[in-house]
């Protein structure tokens, strides 16, 4: 088991990270240490380990393991992070980092509060269809997303509902779900992420439900989310790629 691993705890609007520099300080086991550091009763607790990476082409590689030790290909908030790290560690103020969804770039907009905007993927929508009794639409946006339309948010059981459409046979491997409603002139969202459960926020989940809503006509770019853990706001015009842009907080250093 690795230990004397330096971390910083981090969240992208509530959805937290340990960000790794492997850099730095490499980890023998990426999935186990995930599934021990991200534990809220015995570790430091998280929703999944950035590992920062060196890359040969771009300014480095992040690699995402959720809490149940899991892959994921790109995570939007975690990114966010990341770049806030490579500003404050490496002074690069606009970084494009690897990963396996592709490279992504980055760009600081503002350090008081920390404001990021991720250049993310061209969402992919697919057609409209029923899953659990629900009307919902899927969107490739690197990873996998199931965008479900519902009349109130607070009304949907996620920790009931969420895992029963994340293991549905129409997604073999598994999909991110996230609720969305309209009050009044807001879109609200409540999230599921496969192999991390409900989270406060969820980046690509965001931009996946903008472009539901954009492509249908119901909203105009930029989409502002309201999420558990605050504020995501999306910009996006079919045929492109989107951006993504919100707070990364910077919560504390020690090492584990």
């Amino acid at each position: 088991m690795t230990t004397g691993v330096p971390i910083v705890k981090t969240n992208g609007t509530g959805n937290d990270f340990v960000l790794v520099d492997e850099r730095l300080a490499a980890v023998d086991d990426p999935a186990a240490f995930a599934r021990r550091i991200c534990d809220r009763s015995d570790g430091v607790g998280a929703d999944g380990v950035l590992f920062l990476q060196a890359s040969e082409h771009y300014d480095a590689r992040m690699r995402i393991v959720n809490a149940d030790g899991s892959d994921a290909e790109m995570c939007g908030n975690g990114m966010r992070c990341v770049a806030r790290y490579l500003d404050e560690h490496d002074g690069i103020d606009a970084a494009t980092v690897e990963t396996t969804a592709g490279p992504i770039a980055t760009r600081i907009l503002s350090r008081q509060p920390y404001r990021v905007a991720v250049e993310m993927g061209e969402p992919r929508i697919g057609e409209p269809h029923e899953v659990a009794g629900l009307l919902a639409t899927a969107v490739d946006v690197g990873n996998p997303h199931v965008v479900v339309r519902v009349d109130d948010v607070d009304d949907v059981d996620v920790d009931r509902v969420g895992p029963r459409i994340e293991r549905d046979a129409r997604y073999p491997g598994g999909t991110n779900v996230h609720f969305v409603a309209r009050r009044g002139d807001r879109w609200r969202v409540r999230h599921w992420e496969r192999g991390a459960g409900a989270t406060q926020a969820c980046g690509t989940g965001a931009v996946a439900v903008a472009a539901v809503l954009i492509a249908a006509g119901e909203a105009a770019a930029p989409v502002v989310l309201d999420v558990p853990g605050g504020v995501l706001e999306v910009q996006w015009k079919p045929g492109e790629r989107a951006t993504l842009i919100g707070d990364a907080v910077r919560e504390f250093e020690q090492v584990v």
